[in-house]
């Protein structure tokens, strides 16, 4: 699938935004995503340096998936191009837990190393997630419900682009009401 801006945010107007490509996978054991990533320089920023660190405001590809065990609350993990993830679980954007770094370490996050070609920032991050860290033993008959974003805050340009639209006014990836069947 393929990642595009919301035209009506101010940050994705008149701006050359990165081109992303996505790849779910759910099998029992895991819920995997592929991003493929090309953005302009003026795009990427690669700053955050831990676990559990403002991962928003570097370059990231972030997943954000219901809870299959509780539809009331949701998952998300946001990780930077350089591998490191923010995890967190909770109903809404103001009540979140990050997720303990036991768990988190049980996450693979496969980097492609960024590459400069031309003008663009060139990187790739897949993320396996355990069905283990959903509170289930399989995903092989749970219907995941999500979206997938991409954005980087502090980055020269900021941007915004999800999979499925978000019919906001304004940037807010934390809106479960929008989220569609993977």
């Amino acid at each position: 699938m393929i990642l595009k801006p919301n035209p009506l945010w101010a940050p994705n107007q008149n701006a050359t935004l990165p081109t992303v490509m996505a790849n779910v996978s759910i099998e029992s054991d895991f819920f995997s995503v592929e991003f493929i990533v090309e953005e302009p320089i003026e795009c990427f920023r690669a700053e955050v340096s831990e676990d559990n660190g403002r991962s928003w405001e570097d370059s990231c590809v972030e997943i954000f998936v219901q809870d299959p065990s509780n539809n009331g609350a949701y998952f998300n993990f946001e990780t930077t191009s350089r591998g490191y993830m923010l995890a967190a679980h909770g109903p809404n954007r103001e009540h979140r837990q990050t997720l303990p770094m036991e768990s988190i370490s049980k996450i693979r996050r496969t980097k492609q190393t960024a590459s400069v070609v031309g003008d663009l920032i060139c990187w790739g991050m897949r993320i396996d997630i355990p069905a283990e860290i959903f509170g289930v033993s399989s995903l092989s008959e749970i219907r995941m419900r999500g979206n997938l974003y991409k954005c980087a805050d502090k980055a020269k340009l900021p941007h915004y682009l999800s999979a499925f639209p978000i019919k906001t006014e304004r940037p807010d990836f934390h809106r479960p009401e929008f989220f569609q069947e993977f």
